[in-house]
């Protein structure tokens, strides 16, 4: 058995590979608000959705890497209701359809081309999906062509691999195509979490696109 069929927290941080993802994912899908979101009071979904909203942003958003849904349930908590979703795992965005959370969603490899035309949204969301063996830095390229001019991307950064995994050289090689860069750290689990990564933070990275 590989970490990617033993779908915990320790996996999750173990993955390698988007097959590895893939797997995981598929079988974690229809447990992972139980015995992940609510077992370890996951509440960075609510902190990018927060950070997102203050900064001003609007919709159409697409939530990147959306899972069951729990950033966008989040977002509409927050007063935006025009949510789109993607995912790798269409287990995950299975659960999701079923909370009637997002007006649109489709599976999408973040390392690869979106099925998306450029300048799609008006802003672009991201909990817990950038990070060591989910996606790397270089798919904010895509983020970036299919956000429109002006838009706001709001990406949650795991806070141990930002300089490592070279996420901040990535923000700074970007400086001629993002505007307004903030970076808020913020706590991964709330108060009630319990083990190993119930102290982890991370960044949401918050940034316009630079208009036309």
């Amino acid at each position: 058995m590989t970490t990617a069929d033993d779908p915990n927290l320790d996996a999750a941080y173990d993955l390698e590979t988007p097959e590895d993802s893939l797997r995981l994912y598929a079988n974690w899908a229809e447990t992972y608000d139980s015995t992940f979101a609510e077992s370890h009071d996951y509440v960075l979904p609510l902190r990018v959705a927060e950070q997102f909203v203050d900064a001003g942003g609007t919709g159409p958003v697409l939530d990147v890497g959306a899972g069951t849904g729990l950033c966008g349930a989040c977002l509409r908590g927050q007063g935006i209701t025009d949510v789109h979703a993607t995912d790798i795992s269409q287990e995950m965005l299975d659960v999701a359809a079923r909370k009637g959370i997002y007006q649109s969603l489709f599976t999408g490899d973040l390392t690869k081309r979106l099925p998306v035309e450029d300048g799609s949204y008006a802003g672009i969301v991201s909990s817990g999906t950038f990070t060591t063996g989910h996606v790397g830095p270089d798919a904010f390229d895509e983020l970036l062509r299919i956000v429109q001019p002006g838009g706001l991307l709001a990406i949650s950064i795991n806070g141990v691999y930002f300089e490592n995994m070279g996420f901040k050289a990535k923000l700074d090689g970007l400086s001629d195509q993002i505007s307004d860069l903030r970076l808020p750290e913020v706590r991964y689990y709330g108060e009630n979490a319990s083990g190993d990564h119930k102290d982890d933070t991370g960044f949401v990275a918050l940034f316009r696109r630079i208009r036309d």
